[in-house]
């Protein structure tokens, strides 16, 4: 390598026309070409009258000064094929050359090259040629080394040597504003995707201010997204921290088959967990990426090739996933990650906002159905308000109802009509540890068997002809208080396996729903029907009835309790004098005997109407009884008592009933017509009945 000089002797610079004309076209040429590859292009042939070379390269020098790196050339076709972007070390030679501004001449190109690693793999292609550098600079930057190349044969005549640096120095000047444009194009390029990041960004907030509903919100969000990214496909994932499993949320889709809408829940693999923990979008081919199997075939029968999904993670971990597909491959690029990273990042804070804003919502919407129901409740009228009576057979109920109530335990109540068994389900549930919940009553036998399903678990919006919301059963409103099924024998068929598994599995789905929702109820039954005859008929189930009668109670009808029917007739007439408005103070003895010993088929129900018709009556402060009436409801006959003698009193006659019952049944109480059955009993109460009326095996043996 040796130096060249810059020019000749004056004597021997012979200033021609034609490295004049070639110099001129060199700055024509320069001006006209946008790059410097289309500069390096024209010099070959504008200079070809002139200087005798087969190519030009062009290497820039970096920031540090420390190497070269090829940028552009112009070479011959047998030239070695040293790709772009090559980079070699600046050697002292090359810096003395830099420092000076002076060109220096190259004999032996391939001998030069191996010097440098990156260029030996070439220098045996390169064969006998030289080259001459001129060093590329401005007034203001080094910018490298321009190098011109050609076959071996002598040096360069002097003037041609010129006539290169002059070229060299134009280059620099064209390198200069080339440099300079394309660093103004690319601010160009910056500022426009700052433009469209900001208005995505942008977008997407008024979006957030401007609608409501979270599915129209999703909607629109995705269009913007789709509008930007070009993407086909934005679905929104949250994750399900009790069953670990990332569940769809939105879909949007426009173009889709509907193949992906099967899929709505998937379990996350390692791959999902490691990305919540990076916390950054991560893009995915479909056919090589680690998604969920059932997801990945779904998304390679709907031709999406590549997307992207975007972690959403909040203050107390992962979130769920923002995702977007395209059927274009590698659709997303490194420029997109810090824009999806703050939308992801948006979204999460959105997220979470929202998430925490339902919690509380369905915890109002929860107090707000127990707040009606309870209005419902209050509004309603009940049979009575209180346990009134002190006889022993509502001492030993009471005394049943304080041992269970704290346990939580499942009560199944049994009695007539009218004995007040909503009542002891109430006080069952004000002496247990859920009285500060609610108490819920559904009875069965009064709504139709085809709502009763409904009117237990609920219903989603269009489960059915006329489903126009969503509405929560009395399951969910019960929670974590009692839920008092009255006329429990009443239940069809088909609902009962549905019934036994909320009781034993503590969980059940909404009519028309998928979710399975965990509840903690605590139920009391109620029938007044004997529900053994019934699993024997095929209308009950046994299974069900096991789980019901778990600790069952006996409500003994009013006859039984005659001792309390004075307490209650004094109780109902006072309630109902304040009522009306009137003042009755005394009950006539007569009347009072013919209450305490009318049949009362009905119960307490009956004889709260009874007395409400008594208080209409009354005009003065004595209550007025219709005797006449009471009259017809004691002499009512019923299928049990057809011979009964005249003047004999009720015990009597319900003494000779029973007596006659058991002689048919040849003694047997219970089973298949016995006494019980054809009394229409159960086996306990026709036992204190015969313990009451002091009947012994003597009086009805042969």
């Amino acid at each position: 390598m040796s130096s060249v000089p810059t020019s000749v002797p004056k004597g021997e610079r012979r200033a021609t026309d034609g490295r004049y004309r070639a110099l001129l076209d060199v700055s024509s040429a320069i001006a006209e070409q946008p790059t410097v590859d289309a500069i390096l292009c024209t010099l070959r042939g504008v200079l070809s009258n002139v200087a005798a070379f087969q190519g030009a390269e062009l290497f820039l020098l970096s920031d540090d000064g420390k190497e070269l790196q090829f940028i552009a050339f112009d070479r011959a076709p047998d030239a070695p094929p040293v790709p772009k972007g090559t980079k070699i070390p600046v050697t002292p030679v090359l810096e003395q050359a830099l420092r000076e501004q002076k060109p220096f001449y190259i004999p032996d190109v391939a001998h030069e090259m191996l010097q440098y690693p990156a260029l030996v793999p070439f220098a045996s292609s390169v064969g006998a040629r030289s080259a001459y550098v001129f060093p590329v600079s401005t007034s203001r930057k080094q910018y490298g080394f321009l190098e011109f190349v050609r076959m071996q044969g002598g040096e360069v005549p002097a003037e041609q040597l010129e006539l290169m640096d002059s070229v060299a120095s134009h280059v620099a000047v064209a390198l200069e504003s080339a440099l300079a444009r394309d660093h103004a194009e690319q601010y160009q390029r910056e500022l426009a995707r700052e433009r469209d990041r900001l208005s995505l960004v942008l977008e997407i907030n008024n979006h957030l201010v401007n609608k409501l509903e979270a599915e129209e919100l999703f909607h629109a969000v995705a269009g913007s997204l789709r509008k930007h990214f070009g993407n086909e496909l934005t679905s929104l994932w949250l994750l399900n921290k009790e069953t670990g499993c990332v569940e769809r949320k939105f879909l949007d889709f426009p173009t889709g088959k509907g193949i992906l809408e099967k899929v709505a829940v998937a379990v996350p693999t390692k791959t999902f967990e490691e990305w919540w923990r990076i916390g950054k979008p991560q893009f995915f081919s479909t056919v090589e990426s680690q998604l969920p199997p059932a997801l990945r075939e779904a998304k390679i029968a709907e031709s999406l090739s590549s997307g992207v999904i975007v972690p959403l993670v909040g203050v107390t971990g992962p979130l769920g996933a923002l995702v977007l597909d395209s059927r274009r491959e590698n659709a997303f690029s490194d420029e997109d990650r810090d824009l999806l990273s703050q939308i992801g990042t948006q979204t999460s804070l959105v997220l979470e906002n929202a998430l925490a804003y339902g919690r509380i919502r369905a915890s109002r919407d929860d107090l707000e159905d127990q707040r009606l129901y309870l209005e419902s409740e209050i509004r309603s009228e009940f049979s009575f308000e209180d346990i009134v009576g002190k006889s022993a057979a509502l001492r030993k109920v009471l005394d049943q109802v304080a041992i269970v109530a704290p346990t939580g335990s499942t009560v199944l109540l049994h009695g007539e009509t009218g004995t007040g068994k909503e009542l002891v389900a109430r006080a069952i549930h004000n002496l247990s540890p859920r009285r500060e919940r609610t108490f819920v009553r559904l009875n069965c036998a009064a709504i139709p068997s085809g709502l009763v399903e409904s009117e237990l678990f609920g219903h989603e919006k269009g489960a059915f002809t006329g489903a126009l919301m969503q509405k929560k059963g009395r399951f969910e409103v019960a929670d974590r208080g009692t839920l008092f099924l009255d006329e429990i024998g009443d239940i069809s068929l088909d609902l009962q396996p549905k019934l036994l598994r909320a009781l034993q599995e503590h969980e059940f789905e909404r009519l028309g729903g998928t979710r399975t929702i965990q509840v903690d109820v605590r139920l009391i039954a109620a029938t007044h029907r004997d529900l053994a005859a019934m699993i024997r008929n095929s209308q009950f189930r046994e299974d069900l009835f096991y789980r019901l009668n778990v600790f069952p109670i006996e409500i003994p009808p009013l006859r039984e309790r005659r001792e309390d029917i004075s307490l209650l007739i004094h109780y109902f007439v006072g309630r109902l004098s304040r009522r009306m408005q009137k003042r009755i103070k005394s009950i006539p003895k007569q009347a009072m005997e013919a209450l305490v010993n009318a049949d009362w088929p009905g119960n307490v129900r009956e004889l709260e109407n009874f007395i409400e018709r008594c208080v209409i009556l009354t005009q003065g402060d004595e209550l007025k009884v219709p005797r006449a009436e009471l009259k017809s409801a004691e002499l009512k006959p019923s299928s049990a008592r057809t011979a009964v003698a005249a003047g004999a009193t009720f015990e009597d006659a319900e003494r000779q009933v029973i007596i006659d019952a058991l002689k048919s049944a040849s003694g047997r109480m219970s089973g298949a017509n016995g006494a019980a059955e054809r009394l229409g009993l159960k086996r306990t109460t026709l036992q204190n009945k015969m313990h009451r009326l002091k009947i012994t095996r003597a009086d009805y043996s042969n």
